[in-house]
């Protein structure tokens, strides 16, 4: 398992950006499923940006072209860059990373980090 901490959020106004990071515990080279999840108020979680494995990314379809997902295996972060940001955005961002141990596949999760979009 992992442990996972981001950062990075806050007020921000329409058409603007933010960077949010993801400090996992340990190395994250061994852990090629990670990602960016988002949850509204009253809406279910959803992914935002992952790598599905070492070298693909997916991205949600209303992110695409806004947001770019990156990471730094040196440091242990990931990073989620958001740009032309719209109110709909405006969520709680967590990281989430898949990890396997003993054969059993474990998904962690961060306590989130708010992001808000509003004039």
């Amino acid at each position: 398992q992992v442990q996972l901490v981001e950062s990075g959020g806050g007020l921000v106004q329409p058409g603007g950006s933010l960077r949010l990071s993801c400090a996992a515990s340990r190395s994250i080279f061994t852990i090629p499923n990670m990602g960016w999840y988002r949850q509204a108020p009253g809406k279910e979680r959803e992914s935002v940006a992952r790598f599905t494995s070492r070298y693909t990314i997916e991205y949600a379809d209303s992110v695409k072209g806004r947001f770019t997902i990156s990471k730094d295996n040196a440091k242990n972060l990931v990073y989620l860059q958001m740009n032309s940001l719209k109110s709909e955005d405006t969520a709680v961002y967590y990281c989430s990373a898949v990890t396997i141990s003993n054969g059993v596949s474990l998904r962690s999760w961060g306590l989130g980090t708010q992001v808000t979009v509003s004039s």
